[in-house]
């Protein structure tokens, strides 16, 4: 009777443990590769020379492509590219192409190009317009979904949001996310994952509205480099309408300056301060501090910087004259390293008091 006691004892061990040695899990954790980023991009009109300063030539658009394939790039949409610096994919150069605002340019001439190259993108809609004056109608846009083409929210109205009292902003911010979520998803099958800021402005309560509604990822008008460790609620893109197309390859190849602590966090411009201070803190790794560049539209900038004996570098950056008479205004840290790979890092400062167009 011992004996069979034993017999069962011994083959409820193997249940419970999956039967034999053969069943045993052989899965390995995930492990992330912290070094992998992504060169983003930020793109309006195609091949419509009406607005230059959201325009990119058919010409530069293609040169773009040809440059991501004959440089061996993966091209995914923004989502793809969220999850593959989140998993334990082999490191590869990486790229991705998103559209703002669903105009009838992208569909007519922007997309057969990326169709030519086989590569897909990343359009953010904004739904009250869609089907009206030069945007896509929602056909159009579930015809650009069949051909590789990720949908994401770009609010209802695409409004100044930051123009609006700050005891109304949220609600109506939230409001118009969730119905551009609603139509969306009613026209086309799918509830967008992604979002993008309109004109790329927000405040730390937008950025929490976003995270509450459960979105993947945000994306904002900044330029900058995508890492792992980054806030996905505030990704950066690089522009490329026309005056900066040229620049495609040196973005293409550019480096994330990954930032530990930011402050200010917001991008609002401090009340009643128009030189203010951006203060960061990086490891100092490899780059070359002594070539670092501070630049500032319409100014020159003071900066000032320490490296610790953890290899911390704290930095200031701060206008030498006034930023408060343009709306938006980007203070650009970059570093070459020794291998003369250049690091990024911006910080937009948006001034709502000075109306936009």
């Amino acid at each position: 009777m011992r004996k069979y006691h034993i017999i069962v004892w011994a083959l409820h061990l193997m249940a419970c443990s999956g039967g034999s040695e053969n069943q045993t899990s052989t899965a390995q954790p995930t492990v992330l590769d912290n070094s992998k980023e992504v060169a983003c991009f930020l793109y309006h009109r195609f091949g419509d020379d009406r607005y230059p300063s959201t325009n990119t030539s058919l010409k530069s658009f293609k040169a773009h492509l040809s440059h991501l394939q004959s440089q061996g790039f993966q091209v995914l949409t923004l989502s793809a590219a969220i999850d593959y610096l989140r998993s334990g994919d082999k490191k590869k150069k990486t790229a991705v192409i998103t559209i703002d605002d669903g105009f009838k340019s992208f569909y007519e001439k922007g997309l057969p190009l990326l169709r030519e190259f086989g590569y897909p993108a990343t359009l953010f809609i904004n739904t009250e317009t869609v089907g009206g004056g030069d945007y896509m109608s929602w056909d159009e846009i579930n015809q650009a979904q069949k051909q590789g083409i990720e949908i994401g929210n770009h609010t209802h109205s695409h409004a100044f949001f930051l123009d609006r009292p700050e005891t109304e902003r949220h609600t109506d911010f939230e409001n118009e996310l969730k119905l551009a979520q609603r139509l969306i998803k009613e026209n086309t099958g799918i509830a967008p994952t992604l979002f993008a800021y309109p004109y790329g402005e927000l405040d730390p309560g937008m950025k929490e509205t976003v995270k509450k509604l459960g979105f993947k990822a945000a994306a904002a008008q900044n330029s900058g480099i995508l890492y792992p460790t980054m806030d996905f609620m505030q990704l950066p893109r690089f522009p490329m309408s026309e005056a900066y197309a040229d620049q495609f390859p040196a973005k293409a190849r550019m480096k994330a300056l990954r930032v530990s602590r930011k402050d200010p966090q917001s991008f609002l411009l401090p009340t009643g301060n128009t030189q203010p201070s951006l203060e960061l803190a990086f490891d100092a790794g490899d780059l070359q501090l002594d070539q670092l560049q501070c630049f500032i539209q319409g100014s020159k900038c003071k900066i000032e910087w320490a490296k610790n004996d953890e290899g911390v570098v704290t930095l200031s950056a701060v206008s030498l004259t006034p930023i408060g008479r343009q709306r938006r205004t980007l203070y650009t840290i970059t570093i070459p390293d020794r291998e003369g790979k250049w690091h990024w890092y911006s910080h937009l400062w948006i001034n709502p008091k000075i109306k936009s167009d």
